[in-house]
């Protein structure tokens, strides 16, 4: 008996995430730690369209956000490293499971009234990178990490280098 192409689609699906989040893993694993994550070729995730794929959601997005009262944020400690300061950030338990869309936003402003000296050029990214993708690999890493001494190098490239541009955390 041959199997219909629609399904196979959700056996395809489920390849394709375990994929990309092996890869998002691997580079992201090293957030934080001494370790920077290994770059290949076959680490690149790469987009497959099916005319089934346009036509199926995969996770809606909430229409409320179950967090909106609840601080993000626990507290910040200004920390002194072998390169220089760093911020460390403590989320909440709200702030490490909030998936309500641009809520990035309302936890870096909770950050800079902790910490008004936090609001340096690349800290936003630093933020930013832990708050979409460090969450997801370390959801219950006890601080992220900022350096205000690391370079700017753009949203797009502190990902890569894993939240820390310029090297890896000491």
């Amino acid at each position: 008996m041959t199997q219909r192409k629609a399904d196979r689609m959700p056996a395809v699906r489920s390849v394709a995430v375990l994929l990309c989040c092996g890869t998002l893993a691997s580079t992201l694993g090293a957030c934080g730690s001494d370790e920077s994550p290994p770059v290949s070729a076959a680490a690149t995730p790469t987009m497959v369209t099916t005319a089934a794929a346009t036509t199926t959601t995969l996770a809606a997005v909430p229409s409320v956000d179950p967090y909106a009262d609840m601080p993000l944020i626990d507290h910040t400690t200004w920390t002194e490293g072998v390169d220089g300061p760093r911020l460390l950030v403590f989320p909440t338990q709200a702030g490490r499971h909030e998936t309500f869309p641009d809520t990035e936003e309302r936890a870096w402003q909770e950050v800079l009234t902790l910490a008004p000296d936090a609001d340096t050029p690349g800290m936003r990214d630093q933020f930013v990178c832990h708050w979409v993708w460090a969450r997801m690999v370390q959801p219950n890493k006890e601080s992220w990490n900022l350096e205000p001494w690391r370079p700017v190098v753009g949203y797009q490239a502190t990902v890569q280098a894993s939240c820390n541009p310029g090297g890896p955390e000491r």
